[in-house]
């Protein structure tokens, strides 16, 4: 469905799921410094990188297929950035001496943000618009976006299993290497 109408639906889903990640970038975040987990601050800068994405992609809804490759390519290089600053201070963590994460708000928010994500693909899936740069763009940051939501629930398994921080921090480390691999594959479909 293109042309007005079809540019409304778009604009309505990009709404709800700018939305729901902003709202989740704020709860993990402060969840995460609450708790002392690695896992739920990368996540939660991912929903944030996430909810810059969809923002951004309001801009490229009804535009030429150039505006909205350089939209894709430009929420690519934003999310490069911040997962390049997380995994930097990933390892800062991981070779000083870090209390151990709690483990239930790690697993409990998770599990809520991985429900959400759940919503935002559905969302995203059900447009007519899917195949366009900036929507896959979407769709690939909202996919990660759950696989990124189970590690941390399995992370924050192991930290009560184990007594350490450490399989928080591997998680944190995973997020990001998969946000790096996700925006160098945006880059990709902005060319």
């Amino acid at each position: 469905m293109d042309g007005p109408s079809g540019n409304t639906a778009q604009r309505k889903v990009l709404w709800s799921v700018l939305a729901i990640n902003f709202a989740f970038f704020l709860i993990e975040m402060t969840a995460g410094l609450v708790s002392g987990s690695m896992g739920l601050v990368s996540d939660s800068l991912d929903m944030l990188a996430d909810a810059f994405v969809y923002g951004i992609s309001l801009f490229a809804v009804g535009a030429v297929i150039t505006k909205k490759k350089r939209i894709a390519r430009l929420a690519g290089y934003f999310q490069l950035t911040l997962a390049l600053i997380g995994f930097a201070e990933v390892m800062r963590r991981f070779f000083g001496a870090e209390k151990i994460p709690d483990f239930s708000a790690m697993i409990v928010v998770s599990l809520f943000a991985l429900i959400a994500n759940a919503i935002c693909l559905y969302l995203l899936q059900k447009t007519n618009n899917k195949h366009e740069a900036h929507i896959r763009a979407s769709m690939i940051f909202t996919s990660n976006d759950v696989i990124i939501n189970a590690g941390v629930i399995a992370a924050g398994l192991f930290v009560h299993w184990l007594q350490s921080n450490k399989p928080d921090l591997i998680i944190g480390s995973i997020v990001f290497i998969l946000v790096i691999q996700g925006a160098v594959r945006i880059i990709k479909l902005g060319r």
